[in-house]
């Protein structure tokens, strides 16, 4: 695709798609960290905001995120969303490696701040944090619920695969829903962690994950591969279903570069 010149420029889009993970993690993990347990009111109860706190807290950063930053990059924040995207023909492959190193550079941001703002929390709150795997992905014994490889493996692809489904559908340029768009995919992110936080905290997104295994301790890093590759399985089986079955004929090359200028 040549270079729009009364468009974003790659750069740009970069800033944008950095800022974007950033927004979602430093948001979205803060949440699952500082406030998912924090603690009991004078009546007992808690005053955390729990899984379903964190569940919003993915969807809200992203809906954020897709409203201010959508418009110049197109609002990936998730590298299995721009493989979807590329295999879809909605997003020119070339560009794809530019995109996914910001992502992962935006999300390693957002832990690495949220580290810094524990190295002035309570006594031993970081070391807690990290000791409890820093909100990363896991299955077997990191697993919230105790679910196994199999079930994070599945549960990953499916996720995935659902999430660029609807954002397929949704973004669509002639029956796409445009201005309710962020909406409907925001509380996909949402919908998607409620039902799936409990088997493998839920990733759907590989630069997530590595944001917080970069401060979760051996495990998961040992762990992080399957949170890297099946999100990533899923989002390119959505990207080629959805071509087939909803684009007749496939997308020629011009209008689906057209698309993302």
């Amino acid at each position: 695709m040549s270079e729009n010149s009364t468009g974003p420029s790659t750069a740009t889009k970069l800033v944008a798609e950095a800022l974007g993970t950033f927004l979602l993690v430093f948001g979205s993990i803060g949440t699952a960290l500082f406030a998912s347990d924090f603690g009991t009111g004078a009546n007992g109860t808690s005053l955390g905001v729990g899984f379903v706190g964190v569940a919003l807290a993915f969807g809200l950063t992203l809906l954020a995120g897709i409203y201010t930053w959508g418009p110049i990059s197109g609002g990936h924040f998730n590298p299995a969303v721009t493989v979807g995207l590329a295999a879809a023909g909605r997003f020119p492959w070339r560009e794809a490696p530019g995109y996914i190193v910001a992502q992962v550079a935006g999300g390693a941001l957002g832990t690495t701040l949220i580290v810094l703002i524990g190295l002035f929390g309570p006594t031993g709150w970081l070391s807690t944090a990290q000791d409890g795997g820093f909100a990363s992905n896991g299955f077997g014994a990191q697993s919230p619920g105790g679910y196994g490889l199999g079930a994070a493996i599945i549960a990953e692809v499916l996720f995935t695969a659902i999430f660029l489904f609807v954002i397929l559908g949704v973004t669509h340029a002639k029956r796409g829903t445009a201005g309710f768009a962020g909406l409907a995919i925001g509380l996909t992110l949402t919908a998607i962690h409620l039902a799936s936080i409990p088997i493998d905290n839920t990733s759907v997104n590989p630069a997530r994950s590595i944001a917080t295994a970069i401060y979760g301790g051996g495990d998961a890093l040992a762990q992080l591969w399957v949170f890297l590759l099946f999100p990533l399985v899923g989002g390119l089986l959505a990207g080629y279903v959805h071509r087939a079955l909803f684009e007749p004929g496939g997308i020629a090359p011009a209008a689906a570069e057209a698309r993302v200028k």
